[in-house]
């Protein structure tokens, strides 16, 4: 009998169900068909427009990539990880670092990826799990001060000054039918996206990744078929420092600097996204965070007395504030329903 087959027989109906839910209405199905023909037709109108585009989907992939790491976490201990941002700008100080021991970029960001899945493990098992059964607070506090923690060993290990790191997909740009790309934004969409069909093949087709969906989405019921819980959802806390690791692997090249503050404002967006897609749905962390990237990019050029990059996070606030009076639980998000 196969895991699926256990748990549909423990009630845990609706996994499957969730393979192709997205959790979308009518109404914002609507919305993002509207905004994809907008963007389309744009870009077919102005070369300007089209540039901007695809430079604000590369800049919205990574804030996809970290908002999919906080809904990860989310889904399976409903916390938000406040330090996300910071183990992401820790492990690209430790690529940094290799880069500088001689490796090439390549081999320091697959190296890196492994070293924050490894530290993603443990800091589960060693820091959140012994006080994630107290009270939501008393993790949130502790991501903060893990927050702390990764500031303070950072700036002791490397200063606070600028680091450089190589350029990994080179200088070049390419000109197609009049629109200039460069080939640091093509990657960086490259390799978001590769990041993310990997984990969702992961989560759809594997039997560690359905048990991992059910031990969030049905713990009690996941542990009578023999799932290690604590396990699974160390694993998880895993797999969501890894894609932090990507979202300040590919932050780097397109700042061009290496900064202890360069997530900061990253971990703002990505939390947005998370929020305007539904803390709970990754295809809505991964769609918000591509859509908040290019709107941001098209206010900067288009926006008038917004164009000032100070007011960009003000009216990026303003529209999430909008749509969750609209619909609190996000755009792909499910309301929850109690039975008392």
């Amino acid at each position: 009998m196969s895991v699926y087959e256990l748990f549909g027989r423990l009630g845990i109906r609706d996994l499957g169900a969730r393979r192709i839910s997205t959790g979308a209405s009518v109404p914002v199905l609507a919305l993002l068909v509207a905004g994809a023909v907008f963007l389309a037709v744009g870009s077919l109108m102005s070369s300007t427009f089209a540039e901007l585009t695809v430079s604000g989907v590369a800049q919205g992939s990574v804030f996809a990539s970290l908002a999919l790491a906080l809904v990860l976490i989310y889904r399976a201990t409903e916390v938000v990880n406040f330090a996300q941002g910071e183990m992401a700008m820790g492990t690209t100080y430790i690529a940094y670092q290799f880069t500088v021991w001689g490796l090439s970029y390549w081999a320091a960001f697959f190296a890196t990826l492994a070293i924050a899945f490894v530290a993603g493990v443990a800091v589960q098992q060693l820091v959140i799990r012994p006080v994630q059964r107290k009270s939501v607070l008393a993790v949130v506090i502790v991501t903060i001060g893990l927050l702390s923690l990764i500031d303070g060993v950072v700036l002791w290990i490397w200063g606070g000054d600028p680091k450089f790191m190589p350029a990994p997909f080179g200088n070049s740009v390419y000109h197609v039918g009049g629109v200039t790309m460069s080939l640091t934004d093509l990657g960086t969409i490259a390799v978001s996206i590769a990041t993310v069909v990997v984990l969702w093949l992961f989560f759809q087709f594997t039997k560690l990744g359905l048990a991992m969906r059910a031990s969030a989405l049905r713990p009690a019921a996941a542990r009578l078929v023999g799932v290690r819980v604590n396990w699974m959802l160390a694993l998880g806390w895993g797999f969501a420092a890894a894609l932090g690791a990507v979202s300040g692997l590919l932050t780097e090249p397109n700042q061009f600097v290496l900064s202890p503050t360069m997530m900061q404002p990253i971990l703002i967006y990505a939390f947005a996204a998370a929020v305007l897609g539904g803390l709970e749905s990754p295809v809505g962390a991964v769609i918000s965070g591509i859509a908040l990237g290019v709107f941001l990019n098209l206010l900067g050029q288009y926006g008038g007395y917004l164009k000032d990059s100070a007011l960009r996070l003000p009216v990026a606030f303003a529209v999430l504030l909008l749509v969750l009076l609209v619909k609190p639980s996000g755009l792909f998000g499910r309301a929850a329903v109690r039975k008392v």
